[in-house]
């Protein structure tokens, strides 16, 4: 357990989306639904997997939480605030706490690793000097690259340029971490290393994580929900220890079938049954 604060987490998600829908106009004047009136709800402290096959619409779902992509309708609520109602000033503000990951890791590769982690702490300017330093070597203990605070990316391998853009998306303290493929570029070592970094930053600091994946071993390694997205739509969304219920699509058959199960001690359950999540406010 960590040395932080640790309180349970409400019994109000702090995602939540409402019949989300999300259209594209193709080269060829045709659209394409990428998702259609899709609806979940991901609890503080919660590690959810939104997974299926290339196209399936996971990656615009996710892009849909900060609003990244706009839904063409539907709700989307962060910690009780409908994003779609705020005016520019309000949701830059409401995106510091929702930080992102992405599969090709979006570095500046003119600047170093300490102005990288740093460049979310300077863009907001309610910071000093000394607090950015400060904050930007904390990040970096976390993931374990104080060493590299003066390298440049491409002085960096493929894992190591994936931890500090966890420690950028770290560094506003955020309560959400949205996570697009971030170890689809990676070996199966470094995969390894990646995931063991998020399972920390979960379980010491509670922040709730949301990971977009294709691949199976990360959902197994990492999730504890996890909806199988096909064709814009949740084909079916389900607890990831749960192997005894049948499963409607292949990827949750083939996923219920590699998970051991998992005993949890009742104390540990929520009055619906639910393991109970932990949290703490900020990393």
């Amino acid at each position: 357990m960590s040395d932080a604060q640790v309180i349970h987490a409400s019994l109000a998600p702090l995602i939540r989306l409402r019949e989300v829908s999300k259209s594209f106009k193709l080269p060829d004047g045709k659209r394409f639904d990428a998702v259609k009136q899709v609806s979940f709800d991901v609890r503080a402290g919660d590690v959810f997997g939104l997974i299926g096959k290339s196209g399936a619409g996971k990656s615009t779902l996710l892009r849909l939480i900060n609003l990244l992509e706009r839904p063409d309708a539907g709700e989307v609520l962060v910690n009780g605030q409908n994003l779609l109602d705020l005016n520019k000033r309000a949701l830059r503000e409401a995106r510091q706490s929702i930080g992102m990951i992405f599969q090709q890791f979006n570095l500046l590769q003119n600047a170093t690793v300490f102005d990288n982690v740093a460049f979310p702490l300077r863009i907001h300017g309610k910071h000093s000097r000394a607090e950015i330093a400060a904050r930007v070597r904390e990040c970096l203990e976390i993931v374990g690259l104080t060493d590299k605070i003066d390298a440049y990316p491409a002085q960096l391998s493929g894992g190591q340029k994936q931890r500090v853009a966890i420690a950028r998306a770290l560094a506003p303290r955020p309560a959400v971490l949205l996570c697009d493929e971030p170890t689809s570029a990676l070996d199966a070592e470094t995969t390894r290393s990646v995931l063991d970094t998020l399972r920390e930053i979960n379980a010491r600091f509670g922040v709730t994580i949301v990971i977009v994946t294709h691949e199976l071993e990360v959902v197994r390694a990492l999730c504890r929900q996890v909806a199988v997205v096909e064709a814009g739509v949740i084909a079916e969304q389900f607890a990831v220890a749960d192997t005894a219920t049948p499963r409607r699509t292949r990827l949750g058959r083939e996923l219920a079938a590699h998970v051991p199960h998992v005993v949890v001690d009742a104390d540990e359950l929520g009055a619906d049954g639910e393991p109970v999540s932990a949290e703490v406010a900020h990393v």
